[in-house]
């Protein structure tokens, strides 16, 4: 089986063998395009046509010929919506010439794959260049065995697209449709996903519509109407989605996704902090896109859209009359983050500060109704209401998480919770989270307890590194630990290759008992998930759970599940222990108990310090 996105943007081989270019330029009077030969370059007038695109079909090109464009006879760029860049030996694709690449020269074998229902997942977000020693394609493909064994149902990975430099998040993409160099070839993207259908592993990319990283974007030179000042984001001016000629801008990125979704089997994208995309418009870009990929590869097999919204947007996780998604299957929902951190540490300044007053009934919530703030008045977002009634929606809406590339990464060191917190009420709060009817996800290497921090890291040019770096270390101003300017200085320089090195995963380490040990904890209750829990998540709806609080730090956490069993989870998040009535422990023998003397504690009517019980009621035949 071979598989292509056809689209009006970049290249397109014609059926009599000539190359198809197509670019948008408005605001270029004259486009050439520069074609790599041998040992020489052609350069070859585009054809002017209407609403600024520019085309030209010739013989001359040839799949994995170089190209580039020339705006006005004098401005090299590369095609912003490249399938490769080649030129990665210096570090600097995103500046170099295209490659026309032929995408239905894979052939694929995994045309049996159908993908998995949404209920089924666990997933375990991955940075391709960190997750291994090689840092490629190859080498999370080599590991698929390991996730496998560890109950993961779907991998995600941290965006791929093209990057200035040869380390970076993948937050700083400026050519969308090119998996970066660095990591491997198209085809070597394909294999890895091919692998895990094969295994049965679903597989997410992470994308990025909110903007353009500061270094290789060249569209302002000559499609200026791709932003606009009208609107502006933490990164400047705001993509153009509700303008003049945003009509081209929103087929750019719609495009996008249906390229992953299409030409790669990706069986879901993962949208990057969707409250930084302004579009006053009807519908609007993500009810559009949305649309997009249910009425096209949506129609043929499940397909997984996941969002990313600091706004709690409540209604774009909408589910009709039979429970279906309408739009997104699901959020990272940052509150239970946040809520469970503060419980496990203590830390109560940032956003952590919007749920010191009462963290356990926030958790509660959490569980139960998905955001913690669901309108409420946000202190940290100075005072201004947050979120909406979430109530409504089924448990698996929302994605929990207590690690992920943003919170680790954005501590000034990149420490992982590990680092910060004991064993024992770290084991409870996953204890929490893996057997929750919420679809958990991990960051890599918080399964085996790694000790190498998650740093952030990228490679700019000289004037811009310097720039990234001090603004790093002005971020921390605020917090008391960063108010010296000498400890500032502390902090690691995102540019320096050390930064990127230092967070890379040790997989030796699990020759380490206590990593050992660590990683026996999450397969456990992965299996348990997968045989008790899972199972019953088909058809959970709405307002399926209540919580109550125990004393200061007891919680009692109810669901009903979608074939009418009822979850009951009872929890002690504290150092103290806390009283319990009788009526308050559900009879029979629990599903999962820490610590071990649990059930004598609660025979004598107590729940021990850092403490989880989970229980199932089935329904009576």
């Amino acid at each position: 089986m071979r598989r292509a996105h056809s689209m009006p943007f970049g290249t397109e081989l014609l059926d009599d063998g000539q190359v198809q270019f197509r670019l948008w330029a408005p605001a270029a009077e004259q486009v050439e395009l520069c074609l790599e030969e041998s040992d020489s370059e052609l350069i070859l007038p585009m054809v002017a046509e209407p609403s600024g695109w520019y085309m030209l079909s010739c013989e001359q090109a040839t799949v994995g010929s170089c190209y580039q464009y020339r705006i006005n006879g004098e401005l090299r760029v590369p095609d912003p919506a490249s399938r490769f860049q080649s030129d990665g030996s210096n570090g600097s694709s995103v500046h170099g010439p295209s490659q026309v690449i032929d995408p239905k020269a894979w052939q694929w074998d995994d045309g049996d794959w159908q993908g998995r229902a949404w209920e089924e997942a666990v997933i375990y977000e991955l940075h391709v260049g960190t997750f291994s020693s090689e840092g490629t394609f190859a080498g999370v493909q080599a590991r698929l065995d390991y996730l496998l064994e560890l109950g993961v149902t779907a991998i995600e990975l941290m965006p791929v697209a093209a990057f200035p430099g040869t380390q970076n998040w993948g937050y700083d993409g400026v050519l969308l449709y090119a998996p970066d160099a660095t990591y491997g070839t198209p085809d070597e993207l394909k294999a890895l996903i091919q692998a895990c259908h094969n295994k049965g592993l679903m597989v997410f990319l992470d994308v990025v519509y909110n903007h353009f990283g500061p270094e290789g974007n060249y569209l302002h030179t000559y499609s200026p109407q791709f932003f606009t000042e009208r609107h502006h984001t933490p990164w400047g001016a705001a993509i153009n989605f509700d303008g003049p000629d945003s009509e081209t801008v929103r087929r750019f990125f719609i495009d996008n996704a249906l390229y992953w979704l299409e030409e790669y089997h990706l069986d879901g994208l993962r949208l990057d902090a969707v409250h930084a995309i302004i579009d006053d418009s009807s519908p609007n870009i993500l009810e559009e896109l949305a649309l997009a990929v249910s009425q096209g590869p949506g129609r043929e097999r499940p397909v997984h859209l996941i969002l990313e919204n600091d706004h709690n947007a409540a209604h774009y996780l909408r589910r009709d009359p039979q429970g279906q998604p309408e739009r997104f299957v699901a959020q990272w929902n940052d509150d239970i983050h946040h809520v469970l951190h503060l419980l496990l540490s203590g830390e109560a300044d940032g956003y952590y500060a919007d749920y010191a007053d009462r963290p356990l009934w926030y958790l509660g919530r959490c569980l139960t109704e998905g955001f913690a703030y669901q309108g409420e008045d946000s202190a940290y977002r100075n005072g201004e209401a947050r979120g909406e009634p979430s109530r409504a929606l089924p448990p698996t809406a929302f994605v929990s998480l207590l690690q992920n590339h943003d919170q680790v990464g954005n501590r000034a060191f990149g420490e992982r919770i590990g680092h910060l917190v004991k064993e024992k009420p770290l084991k409870a709060a996953m204890a929490v989270l893996l057997l929750a009817p919420t679809p958990p996800l991990l960051f890599m290497g918080e399964e085996f307890a790694s000790r190498q921090p998650f740093q952030f890291f990228c490679d700019f040019g000289d004037d811009l590194a310097e720039a990234v770096t001090e603004g790093r270390r002005r971020e921390f101003e605020r917090f008391e630990r960063f108010a010296d300017a000498k400890i500032r200085e502390t902090i690691p320089d995102p540019n320096a290759l050390s930064s990127f090195r230092r967070s890379k995963l040790d997989w030796d380490s699990l020759l380490d008992s206590e990593h050992e040990q660590w990683l026996e904890f999450y397969r456990q209750l992965l299996r348990l998930r997968h045989k008790k829990i899972i199972p019953r998540l088909a058809g959970v709806r709405g307002e399926a759970g209540e919580f109550h609080l125990i004393g200061s730090s007891g919680l009692r956490v109810q669901w009903r599940l979608g074939d009418g069993s009822e979850l009951i989870l009872l929890a002690n998040m504290s150092e103290a222990p806390v009283p319990v009535t009788p009526e308050m422990v559900p009879d029979g023998e629990a599903l999962y108990a820490r610590p071990s003397g649990l059930a004598v504690g609660l025979a004598a009517h107590r729940l021990p310090p850092w403490s989880v019980a989970w229980f199932l009621l089935e329904t009576q035949s």
